[in-house]
This record gives structure tokens, sequence and C-alpha cells, in this order.
């Protein structure tokens, strides 16, 4: 193929365009002569035809019996006028998962929602590939590809099946292929360290190039690492995969001839949450397992990633804890198992479980499901509330690890550490987005919490005035009952009962004092709130650290052609080394930043929110009291009522049963108007308790959320 261009019948492309380069094939990007459609042509080399001929068409055949929407296409199979054969494919314009993986905001993972959408993409085509008996053996992230739907979506698509055979669960094969760091150990031992045996594979060597890949994309470094990097030191490679600890999902040696440290969870830097994590490190330890008798088989791989992929994220975040969580749950579960998986997650149990959405609070029964719940996201997830002390003790991430700069002039070291600095950068900017999100989540939630509180003021201020005016009520009852009557039996309870009537009307000024003491003491918060949410509002710590990130990537540029270039002149290389001493400058005032304008910032807004807690939850508790003992002493108002009826229809019925004479200074006539004062007196109460009840079933509404020690005797 002379020149720069090559061309089969239909199809032309530059020889520059190279997406990607193997053993026997280069992958290029090319277009169709006629409509100038994109694809991808995979052209074999002289070497490929040094392979047997069935091995030769076994690509061409794998590619024609499989179609499915997460593995790549084969529209036809041309020649070059060489008559070098030429696969014709879908093009994906995302390039690999590996490309992706490498660029420095993926130094430490894929986001989350990128992750699941690998996870799922790789679980439907590997499972197209079991229904058709087909092992792939070399599953890497080079041989994903990644095409870019118009709204920006990924859809990810196996590719690469020159080493790909047909093989049942139960069958067995004996030749090497695949790429060094995604083998399982067995193929390794004989590919790489060249150790002969006669240990035969079955498809499981799928399942452990799958948890490398996944483990690769959630944290962007392999799983198992030896000093100096898997090429390096092969024998501490092979090492390390076959001497894992059951469970284990990584290990790495740190110095030359050190100890490996054996990981059993994935790491803190990497950017799935907590309740993703729970539901894949068991997945991950199941197929990175040496031994093929203990691995997982394929059938128990999909049952356990189709069960993660249909659960529905909800996130969380625990107010008084200051931590974001989410929640993967099926939809078809209800709330009750929901309150029991937060209760898992947070320590916070199902009891003392409230929750907020868009501030306001977020009622549901037990028995609903899950679906039903509403639409949240990591910046507008639901706010939980703790009922019980709760204390925020720690930064929602910990400070990334920074390389020390290297001292002596070399421009390859300088290109790579410049490179590995800007995937840190990229992770402190990272850690002060969330840092500020949470800010705003915790100054939006207590904002809510606290005219949440307001509103169960007015609601005890409400309750006061039904009961002050159901005492009245009484008090007057009482007092005429006694006024119309002073010769009965029934005066000594009457006396007693407008006693401890007395008693509550002393206290009733109390309980309004208090929780107008609240209400001031939540105008202060509400203040102190105000002043740090607009403090919040103009800061700038996001765009300076941007700022930094995208100087420090100009110097990673610059020393990208400097590599390219090779050997520098002088003055080019004093430019170089005047970079090198701004490089230092740039990391230095990231970590000033990060440490003493968002962290402390961060650390300042926890502390106030901290006194703001204590003080709101004993508030919480004594409106909780209050509620339960004003509830209590309508109801023994009520009763009292009913005792006084009563008594005024047995006064009512002497009088109207015995004559005058028989009680001493009382004529008929004035027997005559007690009966109707008091038949006019029980008609005004019968009144006025309907009136009441009204009133009283919306106290009774809004629920005993404690039961409380009453506060003064009871009426009853």
């Amino acid at each position: 193929m002379a020149g720069m261009t090559a061309s089969t019948t239909n199809h032309l492309w530059s020889l520059q365009d190279v997406l990607g380069q193997g053993a026997t094939a280069s992958v290029y990007k090319a277009r169709n002569k006629r409509s100038g459609e994109l694809v991808a042509v995979k052209v074999f080399n002289t070497v490929s035809y040094h392979r047997p001929h069935e091995v030769q068409i076994r690509e061409f055949e794998m590619l024609r019996k499989l179609n499915h929407g997460n593995i790549v296409r084969l529209f036809t199979v041309e020649e070059l006028p060489s008559k070098q054969k030429v696969l014709v494919m879908e093009y994906c314009s995302g390039g690999s998962l590996l490309s992706l993986l490498e660029e420095p905001e993926n130094a430490f993972g894929l986001p989350e929602t990128e992750f699941l959408t690998v996870s799922q993409c790789v679980v439907q085509g590997m499972n197209h590939l079991r229904e058709n008996g087909v092992v792939h053996r070399d599953i890497k992230p080079g041989n994903i590809m990644r095409q870019v739907s118009e709204d920006g979506k990924s859809v990810y698509k196996l590719t690469d099946f020159g080493a790909a055979r047909e093989l049942e669960d139960d069958e067995k094969f004996m030749s090497i292929y695949g790429t060094e760091e995604y083998l399982h150990p067995d193929m390794y031992e004989r590919a790489v360290l060249r150790k002969p045996h006669q240990k035969s594979y079955g498809v499981s060597v799928d399942l452990w190039s799958i948890g490398v890949t996944l483990s690769h994309a959630a944290t962007g470094s392999l799983p198992f690492t030896p000093f100096e990097g898997p090429r390096r030191n092969k024998p501490t490679m092979y090492k390390i995969t076959t001497e894992k600890p059951v469970g284990a999902i990584a290990g790495v040696q740190r110095m030359e001839g050190g100890p490996i440290e054996w990981s059993y969870h994935l790491p803190h830097s990497c950017q799935l949450s907590q309740g993703l994590k729970v539901q894949l490190v068991p997945v991950l330890a199941g197929i990175l397992e040496a031994d093929q008798e203990r691995c997982w088989g394929f059938d128990q791989f999909f049952t356990a990633t189709t069960d993660i992929l249909q659960r529905q994220p909800v996130h969380l975040f625990s107010l008084q804890h200051a931590v974001a969580h989410c929640i993967y749950i099926h939809h078809y579960n209800t709330v009750s198992i929901f309150f029991e998986e937060v209760a898992s997650q947070t320590g916070i149990g199902v009891q003392q479980q409230h929750l907020m959405y868009l501030g306001h609070d977020l009622l549901l029964e037990g028995s609903m499901k899950v679906v039903n719940l509403p639409h949240t996201s990591p910046s507008q997830p639901l706010i939980l509330l703790s009922y019980a002390p709760e204390v925020n003790t720690s930064l929602p991430s910990r400070e990334p690890e920074t390389p020390i700069i290297p001292s002596r002039f070399e421009v390859n070291a300088d290109y790579n550490f410049s490179k590995v600095i800007v995937g840190v950068v990229h992770q402190y900017l990272r850690i002060v987005r969330l840092l500020h999100t949470h800010r705003e989540l915790l100054l939006q939630g207590y904002y809510s919490y606290m005219m949440r509180l307001r509103s169960e003021c007015g609601e005890a201020m409400h309750s006061i005035a039904m009961v002050t005016v159901r005492l009245q009520s009484c008090r007057s009852a009482v007092h005429r009952i006694h006024t119309l009557d002073p010769y009965t039996a029934e005066n000594q309870d009457t006396t007693h009962n407008s006693q401890r009537l007395q008693l509550v009307h002393e206290h009733l000024p109390i309980y309004t004092a208090g929780i107008q003491e609240f209400q001031n003491r939540l105008d202060q918060l509400q203040i102190e709130q105000a002043k740090l949410a607009e403090t919040l509002a103009n800061e700038k710590s996001c765009q300076k650290m941007e700022m930094l990130l995208q100087k420090i990537i100009a110097i990673n540029q610059h020393y990208r052609k400097d590599r390219l270039t090779g050997k520098l002149a002088y003055n080019d290389e004093q430019i170089h080394k005047f970079e090198k001493i701004h490089l230092s400058s740039h990391i230095k005032r990231v970590k000033c930043l990060f440490r003493e304008d968002c962290v402390q910032r961060y650390k300042e807004l926890l502390a106030s929110t901290r006194t703001w807690s204590s003080v709101m939850l004993e508030m919480q508790t004594r409106l909780q009291d209050f509620c339960s003992f004003s509830t209590g002493l309508l109801a023994d108002l009520e009763m009292s009522e009913q005792r006084q009826n009563k008594a005024m229809d047995r006064m009512l019925y002497t009088l109207q049963s015995k004559g005058a004479g028989q009680q001493p200074g009382i004529t008929p006539r004035d027997k005559d108007q007690m009966v109707s004062r008091m038949h006019h007196l029980k008609e005004e109460m019968e009144i006025l308790v309907r009136e009441l009840q009204c009133n009283n079933n919306i106290i009774e509404s809004l629920g005993v959320v404690n039961s409380a020690a009453a506060l003064e005797p009871s009426l009853a």
C-alpha cells in the first residue's frame, strides 16, 4: 500500500486515521466512496496469513453469526488489490473504553452513570455471546468501543473477535490469546511466563477479563499491580493474581520486594457511591477468582449483574451526618424495604427517619412502591432528618495523593508527571465541587428544617389558643354551677375541679412564652443560615480551581510537544525548566486553595450545623412533648365538660323531682328561675362543645409522635 491512502472497491481511508493496531491487523476510519458514510475497516497484515486458514476466517464467521446492539456490526468483507482481507465494520465515534479511561478526568475511574452504562452494555453483549456459544478470549477496555448518540449518551460495543471461538460452558480449550494485564492467571502462566503446563481453559477466562475490565473502569487503575507495573515485573504479577485471598478484589505492591496490600473494597477515590460499591464488590470478588473451580459461572454472573442493573437509584442526603447516599433498590419493592435499606446505609433507625423533598415533608406509607418516590439526583436528593442525636465527623472525600515533582530535568519524566498531575487536579476539582454541593444541601436542608419547626411552633400556638378557649368554657361552667347551687354535694368536686383548671390557666402563659422563645431562636438561626448562603453564592473556589487546572493542562500540552521533539535546544530547555517552576507553583496553589479555603469553610459550616442540630433537636423534642400534652389536655377538658354536664343533669333532676320546701330559703319562683337558667346553660355548653369538637379533631389529626409525660395533673 503505497502513499498515504488505501482503498477497496467501495471504501477509502487515510493511513493516518488509525483507530487501533494489533499483531495481525490495523483498524482505520474509512468512508464509503459513494455516500461518504463513516465506517471502520480492519486491514490484516502479512503476519495474519501465517495463521491456520480456519483461524484466519474465524473472525469473519463469528461476526456474521452475531447480531446485537452491543457488538460491533460487520457490514461486509472486501479485499485490497493485494488480496488482503478487509473487514468493513460499524464505526464508533467515541473511541474505545481504554481511550476514555486514559483521559485525565477519568484517572480515578468513570462517573457512576457512565460506569453503569459500560456494565450494562458489556453484560448484554456477553450474554449474546453465551447464547451463541462464543468465548471472546480478549475482553479488555481496548476492545470495547464507544458509540455516542445524538443526545450524548454512550453505547458500548464489543469488538475484535480475532481470538473468539465457539465454546460451550462445559468445553475447554488449550490455545492462548489475549492481553496480558487482563489474562486469566492460568493463561498468563503459559503465555507470558512461558511455563509449560497441560491446563485447559473454559469460558470463565472471559469472566476474569471482565472483572479486571470493570475494576479498571471503576477505579481508573488495574486491580493487580506489582512495583514498577505488570509489564516490568511479570513474576510478581502472577504471584499477586494466584495468591490473592478469597474475597480480595485488588492487590498492590508499593515498593520493590515489598508486601502485597490486599483490598476487599473499592478505593475511596473512585467516583462510585457507597450504595453501588456494596452491590458491585461481591460480583468482582466472585469473578476475580484464579481457581476455575471456585470462580463464578456465567449464569451466576448474569443473575447478579442483572439484579444490580435493574435497581433504581434513590439519592439521599443525611442532613445531620452531612453524608450523601445512593440507595439501589428495585422499583417494585415497598417503601418499608426502602426505609430498611436507608437504615442499613446510614445507621439511622426506621423509627428515627423523617424525609423531606424540595423543602417539604415527604409522607410515605410503608406499603407504597418505590417506583412512586420522586425523581432524585445528587444535587436534588431526598433530605433525611434523624429524630435522634447524630454527629457529622468527616469530609465527603479524602484529599488526593500528589506525587513528588521530579527534581532533575528529563523530558519524558516531566511529561509523565504532568500527565499524572492533570488527573490529580481533576480529582481536586471534583472534590471541591462536591464540597460546594454538600454545603448547598446543608444550608437548604437546615432552612427546610427550620421552616418545619416554625410551622410546628405555629401549630403549638394554635393548640394553646384552643386550650385557652376550652379552658375558659370549663371554668365558666364550673363557676355558674357553683353559683346556681351552692348547697349540693356536687359543690365539693366542682371546687376541686376549679382549682385544677386554675393551675392550668396559670401555666398557659409559660408555654406561650416558651414557644415564642423558640420562634425567636429560629429567627436567629435563619439569619445565620441566610448569611452563610449568601457567602456561598459569592464564592469562587470552583472557578479558581478550574483556572489552575487549565494552566496545568497547558503545561502538560507543552511538555507533550517537548517529548515529541526529543532533544531540546538550549532556549527550549530553559523554557521547559521555567514551566516546571510554574507547575510547582500551581500545585502549591491547588493544595492551598483546597485546604485553607474549601475544606476550612466546609468545616466551619459543619461546626455551625452541629450547633443548629443540637438546638433544633431540643426544640423538636419539647414541641413533640407539648403536642402530646396539649392533645391530652384537650381530651381532659372535654371529659371535664362531660362531668359538668352530668352534674348539671343531676342538679336539674333534683330540682324538678323535689319540692322547694325541702331546700330551705328557695321559693317556688326561685326554683323555676334556677331550672330555666340551668336549661339555658346546658344548651350553651352543648353548642360550645360541638364547635370545639371540630377544632379538637384538627389537633388530634396532627398525630402524637412520642408519648410524653404529663406536664400537669390530669383533669379527668
